[in-house]
């Protein structure tokens, strides 16, 4: 299944921010599967671990497009999260910035229930996943709604002030 993103990155002229707040997804993903069993990407082998998602995010950034993620985490952090920390160096190759916010320093910040992307803050992409971390199969939700896009942006800044950039977070 291609990224759900991947279009509306591609449509994108300024800006694109995703919010995660899962502690995991897709359980049964062949690389997280080989990442359990001690296997990890090697930097230096690009690629090996290079795929169409980095091509969109570079693309994007190629073009002068900001993207950004925050993350939402426990802590300690899930087997999952740790995957997704140790293989983030390939989301800031392709361009992106990403920052990680504790759950235990989001109190006090309204939250949404589900992930959601927002491109040039006019459209927004809310991820619908089932409770084993599986993108439902009509987990895709888009709007248009200025009111709806408007509230995930500020959420999406609100996060990503409080959060710490990937370099200096150091899960627990």
């Amino acid at each position: 299944m291609q990224p759900p993103a991947r279009s509306g990155l591609a449509r994108a002229q300024h800006s694109a921010v995703h919010l995660e707040l899962r502690d995991s997804y897709m359980l049964d993903d062949p690389a997280y599967i080989a990442w359990q069993r001690g296997e990890r990407l090697d930097r230096a082998e690009r690629t090996a671990w290079w795929g169409g998602w980095h091509d969109a995010v570079h693309g994007a950034t190629s073009r002068g497009v900001t993207v950004r993620r925050a993350r939402v985490v426990s802590e300690p952090i899930s087997d999952y999260v740790r995957y997704e920390y140790d293989n983030t160096f390939t989301n800031i190759a392709a361009g992106e910035e990403v920052r990680w916010l504790p759950r235990r320093k989001a109190t006090g910040l309204t939250l949404p229930s589900t992930d959601f992307w927002v491109f040039d803050g006019e459209q927004a992409l809310f991820h619908h996943f089932a409770g084993d971390g599986q993108l439902d199969e009509d987990g895709r939700e888009y709007t248009d709604d200025p009111t709806l896009v408007k509230l995930c942006t500020e959420i999406f800044e609100t996060v990503w002030e409080h959060a710490t950039p990937h370099e200096n977070y150091r899960p627990r």
